[in-house]
């Protein structure tokens, strides 16, 4: 041999050799091959994480539709309805709207309707032959005639009151109303006050005043001819401008009752819808962290299905790890396989988190909604889980030595 020659096996002989690195498409190869040796466990597996991901996506997901619905049909009502009614009186005597209230608050500059009911001491009863305690929970109230264009209402049946009919014992239902009354058409009497009343219309519902679904409405000169109403209003409805709201609600106490506004109370109805939306996902915190126990049994699943297959490849660990393979190779390959188990399983439950957002949205006629965060969380949550099931398994792998590995049974 040359000295060049022996200068080369040296040198080559000096250099220490090192182990091929694996490329991220081999991890996956690799990966991907042990999950496909055992397909019924692999899907049993990652059942548990689909279930975890598909459990939080569709909660959120029907909660956010759930809100987004709301609030449509609070835009589509308005938020420019204030309620007026009489306030606890501080000497201790009931308060009461002066009979022109509805009068004085249409003076005022940006309002645009004002319409007033008043409560009557009476029943509502489908024939003279039921007990008068049985009331159905019925309100009987005499109503201004332009109530129902301050509500934004309209009939479902018949007409609303008129000129003619609020002089005479005609009667509008409320949709509960009619409902427990069993009335679904017009024409029909119903027992008031000691005296039968002709339906002529029925309402289609009022979300912002739900006390109106639930009463018998009359004219005020039919309600003081017939029934002994004193013409003082319960309750007042007034419609402005949006951008005028507030500084409407701040002046209606001192315009309906100047002596003593502490006397009147101003609501928002819609601010009760907005609550709703606001408070939509109430119980969004508890179906959360039961999708979380769900991610959690799938972890567990995983962890499991890891070290079972730690055990059973001890042969295959260690042969690699004869034919040169590292510890940190080793690691690798058993953390790609759980974090592919876990991603096959989140992108399931991500799907089946989606579709079952979308039908029950369009079940309930709302607009489906899945909030941006959320298609990047599940993915994030799902490696995560992934990566920490996997570590104790892929540690576990790399510390087998070769040659207890190849002879263990």
């Amino acid at each position: 041999m040359t000295r060049k020659h022996e200068t080369a096996a040296s040198a080559g002989a000096a250099r220490p050799l090192r182990p091929a690195r694996l490329r991220p498409r081999d991890i996956v190869r690799v990966g991907l091959a042990g999950l496909r040796a055992r397909r019924a466990r692999t899907v049993l597996s990652a059942l548990g994480i689909a279930l975890g991901i598909a459990t939080m996506v569709s909660v959120i997901g029907i909660s956010a539709s759930s809100q987004a619905g709301l609030l449509r049909t609070l835009d589509a009502l308005g938020t420019n309805l204030l309620r007026v009614r009489p306030a606890d009186s501080i000497t201790g005597e009931p308060a009461r709207l002066p009979s022109d209230a509805a009068a004085r608050v249409r003076r005022i500059g940006p309002v645009g309707t004002a319409s007033a009911t008043g409560e009557l001491d009476a029943t509502v009863r489908r024939t003279d032959r039921v007990p008068p305690v049985e009331t159905g929970g019925i309100l009987v109230q005499a109503a201004d005639l332009d109530l129902l264009r301050t509500l934004d209402g309209g009939t479902r049946a018949g007409v609303w009151l008129n000129e003619g009919t609020a002089r005479y014992p005609a009667v509008v239902l409320g949709s509960v109303a009619a409902q427990r009354l069993g009335i679904d058409r017009t024409g029909v009497q119903v027992f008031i006050g000691g005296r039968w009343f002709t339906v002529t219309g029925i309402l289609h519902p009022l979300p912002l005043a739900p006390e109106i679904d639930r009463s018998a409405l009359i004219g005020f000169p039919a309600a003081q001819r017939h029934l002994g109403f004193d013409g003082h209003p319960t309750t007042l409805y007034e419609r402005s401008t949006e951008e005028s709201v507030a500084a409407v609600r701040e002046v209606l106490p001192r315009t309906i009752d100047p002596e003593t506004p502490e006397n009147v109370a101003v609501s928002n109805p819609s601010d009760a819808l907005a609550a709703r939306a606001a408070t939509a996902g109430a119980f969004t915190g508890l179906l959360l962290g039961l999708g979380a126990v769900a991610l959690l049994v799938g972890a567990v699943g995983i962890a499991n299905t890891m070290i079972i297959s730690v055990l059973e490849r001890r042969r295959e660990i260690g042969l690699r790890r004869a034919l040169g393979a590292t510890r940190g190779q080793i690691r690798t390959q058993f953390l790609a396989e759980s974090l592919l188990l876990s991603g096959l399983g989140g992108a399931a439950g991500l799907a089946a988190g989606s579709l079952v957002t979308t039908g029950y949205a369009m079940l309930r006629n709302w607009p489906p909604v899945i909030p941006e965060w959320t298609l990047a969380a599940a993915p994030a949550a799902t490696l995560l889980v992934g990566a920490l099931a996997g570590l104790y398994p892929a540690a576990r792998a790399s510390r087998l030595p070769p040659t207890s590995a190849l002879t263990s049974p």
